[in-house]
Formats: C-alpha cells, sequence, structure tokens
C-alpha cells in the first residue's frame, strides 16, 4: 500500500472525526448558488483540515477542493486545461452530502482522490457516521474496511437497485434527472437516494447497489468513487456511454451489465443532460 494511499486514508479519518463532534451541534450555514446548495462553517473547517494535512505530506502537490475553487472560475478552467501535465494533484470534497450533514442524517462523506498526469491514482471515500472507508489505488483493486470489494453481477435492470441524486441546478440538471426517474422507476426493482455521490459510487463498487448516474455532477463529487468503482470491476461512462473522463458532468457508474439498458432508458426519457 503505497504512502499516497495510507495518507489519504488517515486524512479522511481525521475530518470524519472533526465532523461527528460537531454533526449535532449548531454551526452557521450558508447558500452558494440558491437555497438548495448548502455550505457550512465544517465544510471549510474540514476542507482545511485534509489541505493543511496533504500539505504537510507533500508540500510540492497541487490541492483542488469543492469550497476552495468553483466551477466556471478562471481557476478551475485552467487547472482543467493543465491536469494532464501535472504530477501529482489532490481532489477533495471535504462534505459529499453537506445537506444530509445539516440535517443530521448519516449519508454523509469524506472524498479524496490523487489524479497524477490526468489519471485518478488514489480514491479514498469515507462515511464516518457508519465509519465506512472505502478505497482504492490503480491496479490493486477496491477495498472496503480491509475487505476487498467487487459490483453485483446482476444483468437485468427489472432485478437492479439503482441511485441518483437531486441536483442542486433545478432549472436544468435536476429536470433532467426527475425525467429518468419517472422512466426508470417503472422498470428498475427500486431507485434509491442517499445524498452523496461519493456513497452512491462507493454502494456500487461495494454490490450494494446495481449502479448510479446523475447529471450535473462535479469531478470533487465523484474523482474517488470513479477509481473505486473501476477497481470494483465495475464500469463508468458518461450518460450516452462514452469512457468517463474528469470532465465528464453527467454520469453512470454500474457493474457494467445494465449499463446499456439504462442508457436506453435515459434516452428515451430525455435524461441523459445532453
Amino acid at each position: 500500500m503505497s504512502t499516497h494511499l495510507e495518507v489519504a486514508k488517515q486524512i479522511a479519518k481525521e475530518a470524519g472525526v472533526l465532523l461527528e463532534k460537531r454533526v449535532t451541534s449548531e454551526f452557521h450555514v450558508e447558500h452558494k448558488n440558491n437555497v438548495f446548495d448548502l455550505v457550512t462553517e465544517m465544510d471549510r473547517a474540514s476542507e482545511d483540515l485534509i489541505k493543511k494535512q496533504i500539505k504537510h505530506h507533500f508540500p510540492d502537490h497541487q490541492i483542488i477542493g469543492e469550497e476552495g475553487v468553483a466551477e466556471g472560475t478562471d481557476k478551475f478552467e485552467d487547472w482543467f486545461d493543465r491536469i494532464a501535465d501535472i504530477p501529482f494533484a489532490w481532489i477533495v470534497d471535504p462534505i459529499d452530502g453537506t445537506t444530509n450533514y445539516v440535517n443530521g442524517l448519516h449519508s454523509y462523506t469524506i472524498s479524496i482522490a490523487l489524479i497524477s498526469f490526468g489519471e485518478i491514482h488514489v480514491g479514498v471515500i469515507y462515511n464516518p457516521s457508519l465509519d465506512e472507508m472505502f478505497w482504492a489505488e490503480k491496479g490493486k483493486g477496491a477495498f472496503l474496511n480491509g475487505n476487498q470489494i467487487q459490483v453485483d453481477p446482476t444483468e437485468k435492470l427489472n432485478e437492479s437497485v439503482i441511485s441518483t441524486g437531486f441536483p442542486t441546478d433545478i432549472d436544468k440538471a435536476r429536470k433532467y434527472v426527475l425525467n429518468g426517474i419517472s422512466q426508470l422507476g417503472i422498470v428498475a426493482r427500486n431507485i434509491r437516494v442517499f445524498g452523496s455521490a461519493a456513497l452512491h459510487c462507493a454502494y456500487v463498487a461495494a454490490g450494494k447497489l446495481n449502479a448510479y448516474w446523475e447529471v450535473g455532477i462535479n469531478v470533487w463529487d465523484v474523482a474517488a468513487g470513479v477509481l473505486i468503482v473501476k477497481e470494483a470491476s465495475g464500469n463508468v461512462v458518461d450518460t450516452l456511454g462514452n469512457p468517463y473522463q474528469l470532465s465528464t458532468r453527467n454520469l453512470i457508474c454500474s457493474n457494467g451489465k445494465i449499463e446499456e439498458e439504462l442508457i436506453t432508458h435515459l434516452k428515451q426519457a430525455n435524461g441523459t443532460g445532453f
């Protein structure tokens, strides 16, 4: 196990301890883009802890965090333009599932990924409420609390439990997701919404879910999860079936068996986001 992975797991655990101590207490909550898009002082405290620890261990590495840079800014777009040339860049979501955290629900995570020359090499997702630590290192498999995990082999959508999220962009992305739910709700065994993209990916990797799709997702939401799913023998594509890239916004991660059927229904429902 590499030093990068060990440090990422350690940092995720430390951030989780910090968050769990405050989850039932009062803290300041703000809106970002709209009333559906929340950020708290604990998002910032968690991100500050993670960045400080990464810099302590790897002072020359770059860091992109959800609360430190916003999509659409010059800094974010410049980073995407240069990612293939950067030796080490960490992608951090200090709380994936802030709304869950604010409401005292257990489905929130810390997500940390390491990118090297445009490829994801390390992914860690920690659910502190249930002490679930998911991790993967490229080419070395995926694990949950030390036990290797694999996607579930179910081959039919009507025998599958799938998942999605409700994007904060209610004018476009959420409408596409609702279109998809309307179509898939009558053909899949069931649909679950846990409120954390990273957790959805992790549960696909662990065989708890058969697929997860969402429109308008950000790289910090899923970078770690993408690697974990792939290392668990799953597959990750955009909602048209093209291979995942770091710039992919409309995403499907699945066991690879129900992917084509899922895409067909999303296309029929105008739910791909394209």
